[in-house]
């Protein structure tokens, strides 16, 4: 049972994570599923209290994991957590996924683990303030690969790499993060592929910016990131993080923070307010560091009004949408 427990700080969407065994990788919290457990998310819960001193609010299961590493990955150098012993066989570890979201005070509480930036795990997803400093060396180092592997058999190489990354005229998908980590991990262009092939370390050349994490705990990371974007455009989980009262600016940053692309501000207010999203609470916001801001809160009403109550983003031209 594995944890994406996810937040946004100061701007900037974070991931609950620990350190793993003595080379001290980045790892999620997770840990095995044990028959005082009376359910899969139960045991979830337990492990990542035990092991980060935090109760989990929203959650839900993500995706379950099946593949089996190379190399010493599934044994030796576990977490330094109760969860995972070192396997002295070759069986296959299946690993259930939950993506887990904490509101932004609540996240400022004494945790044993470490809020870390998803961006410094995977950089290139960050468009926020234009195209990404690694997204020319990726671009460069993807398009080599293609050339060197397409094949008579499989000649769509080139287009694929085109709609995962936005390449070749083809629009930046936000949703896509998943597939980008997946491709670039087959084109062993992150150290996980290496480590994974029994190869380490991975040889400096294919050294690209972004943090690498213990077994396929970035991969969990990327699918978390995935669903979170897709599932903010036709559900109400951005309100999990915001606190109770909040400003439009505030809702927008965070809405941009975890879409990693910039919103034109009037057209998000507007579409808010279409949708019945948030209503005022009658307060204002006085440290804003100019003119004071209405305080807004989400109206719960709306969930039993329509079926779809989500955020439909759409961003500005810089962000790399037509």
């Amino acid at each position: 049972l594995t944890a994406v427990v996810i937040t946004v700080r100061d701007d900037h969407p974070c991931v609950l994570t620990l350190s793993a065994g003595p080379s001290g990788a980045i790892a999620l919290p997770s840990g095995p599923l044990q028959p005082g457990h009376r359910t899969l998310q139960a045991g979830l819960r337990s492990w990542v209290e035990a092991q980060t001193r935090r109760s989990l609010g929203y959650v839900e299961q993500l995706y379950t994991f099946g593949d089996r590493s190379g190399g010493d990955r599934s044994g030796g150098d576990r977490p330094d957590i109760p969860v995972n012993e070192a396997s002295q066989d070759a069986s296959r570890r299946i690993s259930i996924a939950y993506l887990a979201l904490v509101r932004t005070e609540e996240a400022h509480q004494p945790t044993p683990g470490r809020w870390r930036r998803w961006y410094d795990l995977l950089p290139w997803e960050d468009r926020r303030h234009g195209e990404p400093p690694p997204q020319r060396m990726l671009s460069e180092r993807l398009q080599d690969w293609a050339r060197e592997t397409q094949r008579p058999a499989d000649p769509d190489d080139w287009e694929r790499l085109g709609l995962t990354f936005g390449l070749h005229g083809a629009p930046w998908d936000d949703e896509r993060a998943l597939e980008r980590y997946e491709l670039m991990y087959e084109a062993a262009l992150v150290p996980e592929a290496w480590l994974d092939r029994g190869l380490q370390p991975p040889p400096q050349v294919v050294a690209l910016p972004g943090t690498p994490m213990f077994a396929d705990h970035r991969r969990i990371v990327a699918t978390a990131v995935s669903r979170l974007r897709a599932k903010i455009k036709y559900r109400p989980v951005l309100f999990e993080l915001m606190p109770a009262r909040f400003t439009l600016l505030q809702l927008q940053r965070t809405a941009e923070a975890l879409s990693g692309v910039p919103l034109h501000k009037q057209n998000f207010r507007r579409l808010v307010a279409q949708q019945g999203l948030v209503e005022e609470t009658g307060e204002l916001a006085t440290a804003t560091g100019g003119r004071p801001a209405r305080l807004m809160r989400f109206r719960k009403q709306v969930t039993v009004e329509r079926p779809a109550p989500g955020i439909r983003l759409r961003a500005t031209r810089r962000g790399g949408y037509p």
